[in-house]
């Protein structure tokens, strides 16, 4: 078979047909039925310049707060590439989730983005768990399962942050990894540790 040629039929010797011209530049073929999602601008580019954008575009919205934030995010996850689209998302949300985690506004917010994340697991089970660090600092109610079943970040990033005792307690017994069940239990014995003044 000649590298210009494809088999059409399963047959040896079969027919044969070449190839159709791959299209120009800017004359990009769309599937039937596929509708462009965003304007050309939002996915055009280099991955790390989109992703670049996404961010900016989130920043901006996220500034704006309410409706504006969830439609940017929206719009991001609408990204032909939805790893790199949940990926930008997940650094916004953190971003975000770190400045209003003190804040009243934190329940309002992770409502709002809430609602737009159903069908992208990965920047859903973020909010989740920060919505889970935001119950244990504040004095909110959670669950030790819940905990136990939260990803390594979340079980990481809960020694760090103003965790109850109970918190700590649980994650130096049985997080799943060494380096949160080592740094739980350090976290716990500077608390017990007497302070000299």
């Amino acid at each position: 078979m000649g590298t210009s040629e494809i088999q059409t039929s399963g047959t040896p010797g079969g027919t044969r047909e070449t190839p159709a011209a791959p299209p120009a530049p800017g004359e990009g073929r769309e599937p039937a039925g596929r509708q462009e999602t965003a304007p050309p601008a939002l996915h055009a580019g280099p991955d790390r310049w989109r992703y670049a954008r996404h961010l900016d575009l989130l920043a901006a919205a996220g500034a704006a707060g309410g409706a504006d934030e969830a439609g940017a995010v929206a719009a991001v996850l609408r990204d032909p590439d939805p790893v790199m689209a949940q990926s930008a998302v997940v650094t916004h949300i953190d971003r975000r989730a770190v400045r209003l985690l003190p804040g009243a506004g934190f329940r309002d917010w992770a409502r709002t983005l809430g609602s737009v994340l159903e069908g992208h697991p990965f920047p859903a089970r973020r909010l989740r768990e920060w919505t889970l660090l935001k119950a244990m600092a504040s004095g909110g109610s959670w669950s030790a399962a819940e905990l136990a079943a939260a990803s390594d970040w979340c079980q990481l990033t809960a020694v760090r942050s103003p965790a109850s005792d109970e918190a700590l307690a649980l994650l130096a017994a049985s997080a799943r990894t060494r380096r949160v069940r080592n740094a739980a239990a350090r976290r716990l014995r500077r608390r017990a540790a007497p302070r000299s003044e």
